[in-house]
């Protein structure tokens, strides 16, 4: 085969055309790799075979070749190109999907929210801000992301959370709260080992005159034991890994999965569902089945969630049940990430390889 010169497309510019109609994507991974993680709308013609399918892909689309860091979906440019295709490679692949980023913002109570979305790994995270302060919850280790939107805003960030111990992506929680000479507030019912300020009930970060964030519960154990909730007046709830818009938290990352799910249970009926319906909710993460576009928020009302989700109709009985039949395959390095996120081990060079794939923290 012939050298051929492929142009390569970055993370940004691929999100950026996401949702363009003309945008067909070609992922040459094999499909079990495919069917752990994929891009929504990707279309899989696994490299061995691509030439067979070529007639599959529309020649008047603009093709956008990935794998899982790009050697492969090069390989499969050049087989497009022979055949007359011209395409480009997203490159670092998969690898860069998970690293990719958008955000969406909106105002609530006086303060306003901005949802930073890690696109591929499905985790998000909010910078809340009002007047000059802003608060982060959850961030992700690429931390200037963080930095960058509160600049952007003039906002000096005073506070930095997280809502759990988390065990699907590396915690940027520390490394923002000393690159901003920020207070990093967690709950001590999570193992960490490293200093911090320790939550309780009902602790307040002012933003601004009449503008506060209020720890509404450190007691929402179920996923972990110091999963915590944040809330923002009557109008937004930070649910963690507590509840998700298409499920809630699996119970069974602490090997205790029975008696985690009888703690989230009690958590959802007496610290989420007795909130009002109107109250938006803003979970951690999504899943793969949750669709994501651009300018629109990850979130939704608690009213709704009541309807669309059975789960939260169940008895304890009943939810203990199907929390424990139907919890599936864990977080990739589930365990390394939490003792790195706990503060036990020293962060690993390599973190794109350690928090590849999506994340798994629902019940399915």
């Amino acid at each position: 085969m012939s050298e051929l010169t492929i142009p390569t497309i970055s993370g940004d510019d691929f999100l950026s055309r996401l949702e363009d109609p003309d945008l067909f994507i070609v992922d040459v991974r094999e499909p079990d790799e495919v069917e752990a993680w994929q891009i929504p709308g990707a279309h899989n013609f696994p490299l061995a075979r691509l030439a067979e399918y070529v007639d599959e892909i529309p020649a008047d689309k603009d093709l956008v070749v990935v794998c899982a860091k790009g050697l492969r979906a090069q390989k499969g440019a050049e087989v497009l190109a022979e055949r007359g295709r011209r395409s480009q490679v997203l490159g670092g692949g998969m690898e860069t999907w998970a690293s990719t980023y958008d955000h969406v913002m909106g105002d609530f109570a006086g303060a306003t929210v901005i949802q930073l979305r890690r696109r591929g790994k499905g985790c998000l995270s909010y910078v809340i801000g009002a007047g000059s302060r802003a608060v982060v919850i959850d961030p992700s280790l690429d931390v200037e992301k963080y930095q960058s939107v509160a600049a952007a805003r003039h906002w000096t960030i005073t506070h930095v959370l997280d809502t759990h111990l988390h065990a699907d992506h590396l915690s940027g929680a520390r490394e923002l709260a000393s690159a901003a000479g920020a207070r990093l507030w967690l709950n001590p019912a999570d193992p960490f080992t490293f200093d911090f300020e320790p939550l309780s009930d009902g602790k307040t970060i002012e933003l601004a005159p009449g503008v506060d964030l209020t720890v509404s519960s450190v007691s929402v154990p179920g996923h972990t034991e110091g999963s915590t909730m944040y809330q923002l007046a009557d109008q937004a709830i930070f649910t963690g890994d507590t509840l998700f818009l298409e499920s809630v938290g699996r119970p069974d990352l602490a090997e205790e999965a029975e008696g985690y799910a009888h703690h989230l249970f009690h958590s959802l009926h007496e610290r989420i569902l007795p909130l009002g319906d109107d109250i938006t909710v803003f979970p951690a993460h999504y899943g793969q089945g949750v669709e994501v576009r651009s300018g629109t928020f990850v979130a939704r009302d608690l009213g709704s969630l009541r309807q669309t989700l059975p789960a939260l109709n169940l008895s304890e009985e009943d939810f203990v049940g199907w929390a424990v039949k139907n919890v599936k395959d864990r977080p990739g390095n589930y365990r390394e990430i939490v003792r790195i996120n706990a503060g036990g081990v020293s962060t690993t060079d390599d973190v794109a390889e350690l928090e590849v794939g999506p994340n798994r923290c629902a019940v399915a």
